[in-house]
């Protein structure tokens, strides 16, 4: 009967043993498992970090793009602004040039007035020249007419 009990201790201790061993196991196994949850949490983490670090990047290209946009669109005022100074220009340009030839007409219309005005005022006072020699001689008529008259 001692070699059964001695045998049930030596079961009873080997038991105890394999208790042991599966006690630090399930230990073990837990650490394990809680340092498997911490390292989903870690990846998770690390992925959100990868997905705001791409829509920075994204945020920065847009804000650039933002910042080109608005440099084309104040560049597209400008260029407005200077056609339509140009478009003003060319108006311009183009009443002065019509000015011009207005101006050229009146100077030759005028020249050939005054032409035309100068030869009649010179006729108009060569006929007077010859009104006043008629004149003249007709008083000279006049006087001769009446001294030979006889009384």
């Amino acid at each position: 009967m001692l070699q059964n009990a001695a045998t049930h201790c030596n079961t009873l201790q080997h038991s105890i043993i394999h208790c042991n061993a599966l006690q630090h196991t399930t230990t073990h196994c837990n650490t394990l498992q809680h340092t498997a949850t911490h390292c989903n949490t870690l990846q998770h983490t690390a992925t959100h970090c990868n997905t705001l670090q791409h829509t920075a990047t994204h945020c920065n290209t847009l804000q650039d793009s933002v910042t080109h946009c608005n440099t084309l669109q104040h560049t597209t005022t400008h260029c407005n602004t200077l056609q339509h100074t140009a478009t003003h220009c060319n108006a311009l340009q183009h009443a002065t040039t019509h000015c011009n030839a207005l101006q050229r007409a009146a100077t030759r219309s005028l020249q050939h007035a005054a032409t035309h005005y100068t030869t009649h005022c010179n006729t108009l006072q060569h006929t007077a020249a010859h009104c006043s020699t008629l004149q003249h001689t007709a008083t000279h008529c006049n006087i001769l007419q009446h001294t030979s008259t006889p009384p």
